[in-house]
């Protein structure tokens, strides 16, 4: 009998959907493992806000410039991390200024979708996969970046 495995991708699609959906969980108790923005654990289903996760690979992946609105780290079950930071940012041409930052620091971009409303797109460099979303919410625009480990195929 032979083993379905699914690959790394699979696995940071289907994080970065938890993550991204993480503030309307309230109080499942997925969110109680997490860490947020101040290093300590999300207890009671409290999405912390307002920095960036101290453990956040800030010199290999550039973010762009705001006021921090969200920012955990999650623990993988083999010493690997995924991150997501949520920026208050003016726009949606922000994505263009983060799509740079990111190409000029050796990202390769994959375009997801770009429109007027909301644009986002995935970035690889090794070790990291990174999803950005820049979208429109209550009448305020966000960068929400996902930074995962790369799957390397090993």
């Amino acid at each position: 009998m032979s083993t379905v495995r699914r690959p790394r991708k699979t696995m940071a699609v289907a994080l970065a959907a938890v993550l991204l959906t993480a503030p309307l969980l309230g109080g499942c108790s997925i969110i109680n493992n997490l860490t947020g923005g101040n290093g300590g654990p999300i207890g009671g289903g409290v999405v912390p806000g307002t920095s960036i996760p101290s453990d956040f690979p800030k010199d290999d992946v550039p973010l762009i410039d705001g006021d921090v609105v969200l920012g955990l780290s999650v623990p993988g079950d083999k010493g690997e991390k995924a991150w997501n930071v949520t920026i208050k940012v003016d726009g949606a041409d922000a994505f263009d200024t983060i799509k740079g930052q990111l190409t000029d620091a050796g990202f390769a971009y994959k375009e997801v979708s770009v429109t007027d409303k909301a644009s986002s797109g995935g970035f690889t460099k090794d070790p990291y996969t990174v999803l950005v979303v820049v979208a429109q919410a209550d009448g305020s625009w966000n960068a929400n970046y996902t930074v995962t480990n790369a799957d390397t195929g090993q």
